[in-house]
């Protein structure tokens, strides 16, 4: 089950069906959901994707997803999953508009790499991110992320493979190339 977490100005717990339309309004804006996945979907493909946290993540206990909150509102949403394109898991996080450039996601991914490392027992990290997104490949790197590869996708586009690796393991490696991993909460 998917455990509550603290940072100093964040809490990561898991979501409630109250949360579907702070969800919805996330994935919705089109600011935040160009990072996300494929972009933006339609209203009825997020509704859907945030019933399946509850009909496939959290009931066959698949990986941790959480709903982010600052001061009890929410702000963001997190996730660590395992991840087809890297052989291992990934971090994902997307934070409202309103949260940007305070340093949250920071302090976001950072908890969620820790989560990793300390609970799950992982020795890698993984991250993909659209070379377009500077600030969050730039965050990434603060905090210990370093570029692996590129990787083509089936449209022609690029990603950019991201890894940290947990402190007294080996180095890093490049991994393996396999398909994109599946959207949150598919």
């Amino acid at each position: 089950m998917t455990p509550t977490l603290q940072t100093q100005r964040l809490v990561l717990s898991p979501y409630v069906p109250a949360d579907e339309e702070d969800f919805v309004a996330l994935f919705q804006d089109p600011l935040v959901a160009q990072w996300i996945g494929d972009g933006l979907a339609t209203e009825t493909e997020d509704r859907e994707m945030f019933g399946r946290i509850f009909t496939n993540v959290y009931a066959q206990n698949r990986f941790d997803i959480w709903a982010v909150r600052e001061d009890g509102r929410y702000v963001g949403h997190a996730e660590i999953k395992p991840a087809k394109v890297v052989e291992g898991f990934e971090l994902v996080y997307a934070l409202s508009k309103a949260a940007w450039g305070r340093g949250l996601g920071t302090e976001l991914a950072q908890a969620i790499v820790d989560y990793g490392f300390t609970e799950l027992g992982l020795t890698e990290v993984h991250a993909t991110v659209a070379p377009q997104n500077t600030a969050s490949i730039a965050l990434l790197k603060r905090i210990g992320f370093e570029h692996i590869r590129d990787i083509e996708e089936e449209d022609g586009s690029t990603t950019v493979l991201l890894t940290t690796v947990k402190a007294g393991t080996a180095e890093l490696r490049p991994s393996p190339s396999a398909g994109r991993a599946p959207s949150a909460a598919e």
